[in-house]
């Protein structure tokens, strides 16, 4: 059976940077401690006043079009997963394939395109909408195009509004993969929830706390639901697990249930019952509260042992690293996880070619999804064409006083005309607005 994945990525990351620790928590009146270890941050992402989702997409895709050699006629679909759109009716992709048209010869009428809603999650579900199309016989060998785009702003004085962020990531998936391969075995966990939401309007409305229960509740059961059908999980049946993050520090939780879960019953167990005792089992207690009491005091023992920590920082940890400079990518965020840990491989010289990546996807609403990847023999090229060091360090420093006027300029309730920090060079810029209010892009050289 032929496989099916990501054959190539880029990413795309906005122009600006805010420096959390050093710029944004003195002018708050906040500890830097919490960013850098609290919520496990460092900096942020933002778009310049001619950057958005469109261009931010576009220039994502663009890249990986012209480093792998394609033209139009080579994607048969084009699918962008984002909760930033400004349209209700008119899908990003068809702005995004606009834009790639001005710079092509050829042209992507013959493409199907659409736009995934789900919250964070709707990034994975693209790729498997692709997955599914070329798996049906329906690509007549062609490939599909899937780009997770967000700025993911919050209100001013939000709590919030530290894990902002803002970029792009474009994914090719093909048939006989160069990256990873897709497994077919997929866990779910999804419920009707109002942990997060944006109803008529571009910031989000948040319930933190209940945000973070929803995450773990649902990433628990598609756990459950994952192990089901691929029978034995062990915590070292992974060489990385890329989570969705929102921020580092919920990861951190994420990964500790994730680990009690998967070596109960196992001989990580065994090992650790002199240390910590065994996990408890429900049957063991008189009621629910002092089953879920003994869970919580077992949970916070592990969380203390030299065997979880060691497991954390070779598995989970380097999964972290381009988060904790560009926050919160919403869509695009677990696959920002993903290229973290095969950029930590690469430049560790870690011979991953067969191993398995574990990716834990999730979007409030509220769904996650667990699946598999296995990575192929060409990841070592592709990630090393791709020139994630050299965005990061390129971005344009705000002071915080830019800060509030590019966030300004980007709060669609506000009529701001400010000037560019950066001066834009072959990428894809936002220049204006057509006869019907929309948006207009151009390519700047």
């Amino acid at each position: 059976m032929t496989a099916v994945g990501i054959d190539a990525m880029e990413i795309w990351v906005g122009n600006l940077e805010l420096d959390l620790p050093g710029t944004f928590a003195p002018a708050q009146g906040e500890d830097p401690g919490k960013y850098t270890k609290g919520l496990g941050l460092h900096s942020s992402s933002f778009p310049d006043s001619y950057e958005d989702i469109v261009t931010m997409g576009a220039n994502a895709a663009h890249r990986l079009m012209d480093r792998k050699g394609l033209e139009p006629e080579d994607i048969g679909r084009i699918d962008v997963a984002t909760e930033s759109a400004f349209d209700n009716s008119k899908p990003v992709s068809t702005y995004i394939a606009g834009c790639l048209e001005q710079v092509y010869e050829g042209d992507f009428h013959h493409a199907n395109k659409g736009e995934r809603k789900f919250a964070c999650i709707s990034g994975t579900q693209s790729v498997n909408d692709a997955f599914n199309w070329i798996k049906s016989g329906r690509s007549r060998g062609r490939s599909a195009l899937v780009i997770a785009t967000d700025t993911a702003l919050y209100a001013r004085d939000d709590p919030g509004e530290a894990t902002q962020g803002a970029g792009a990531v474009a994914m090719l998936i093909s048939e006989d993969p160069s990256l990873v391969e897709l497994s077919t075995e997929q866990g779910f966990g999804s419920a009707d929830e109002t942990d997060f939401l944006k109803p008529q309007q571009q910031f989000p409305s948040v319930d933190g706390k209940r945000s973070m229960q929803v995450y773990l509740a649902r990433m628990r059961e598609a756990l459950e639901d994952y192990e089901a059908i691929a029978e034995d999980i062990h915590p070292d049946s992974f060489a990385y697990i890329p989570f969705h993050t929102p921020f580092p520090g919920m990861v951190r939780k994420a990964a500790l249930l994730a680990y009690r879960h998967t070596s109960r019953d196992t001989d990580v167990e065994d090992s650790l019952a002199e240390e910590i005792g065994r996990q408890p089992r429900e049957s063991e207690f008189e009621d629910r509260e002092s089953y879920e009491d003994a869970v919580r005091e077992y949970t916070d023992a592990l969380a203390e042992t030299e065997t979880y920590q060691s497991w954390y920082e070779a598995v989970v940890e380097p999964t972290l690293s381009i988060s904790r400079e560009v926050g919160n990518w919403y869509t695009g965020s677990v696959h920002i996880a993903r290229a973290s840990a095969l950029r930590h491989a690469y430049q560790n010289d870690v011979d991953l070619e067969g191993k398995t990546l574990g990716v834990g996807s999730y979007g409030s609403g509220a769904q996650a999804e667990v699946h598999a990847e296995y990575v192929q023999s060409g990841w070592r090229e592709e990630i090393e064409a791709m020139n994630v060091e050299e965005q990061l360090d390129s971005r344009y420093d705000l002071t915080f006083e830019e800060y509030e006027t590019i966030h300004d300029a980007h709060n669609h309730d506000l009529d701001t005309d400010i000037e560019a920090l950066t001066t834009p060079e072959n990428e894809f810029v936002f220049d204006g607005w057509g006869r019907m209010g929309e948006r207009q892009y151009s390519y700047v050289e």
